[in-house]
């Protein structure tokens, strides 16, 4: 019974030991991040860069399907 008892405490501290742990990491974390923001305009963000225009299907691209669909089926 003693040994039962030996597990269940070691298993409550361990679980404590883990909820701050992740409780502390939760709060450094949100406090890092409004830290951070205050200094967001010393380093300026490049502006994000636009994305390619999608290509316009060729009659090549369309043989391949046919060739896929064709092996495939």
């Amino acid at each position: 019974m003693a040994v039962l008892l030996q597990g269940l405490v070691l298993m409550v501290a361990g679980m404590g030991i883990v909820f701050v742990f992740l409780t502390v990491l939760i709060v450094v974390a949100k406090y890092a991040s409004a830290f951070v923001a205050k200094f967001d305009d010393i380093i300026p963000q490049e502006a994000p860069k636009k994305a390619p225009k999608k290509a316009v299907a060729t009659n090549e691209d369309a043989d391949i399907a046919l060739a896929i669909a064709v092996a495939l089926g």
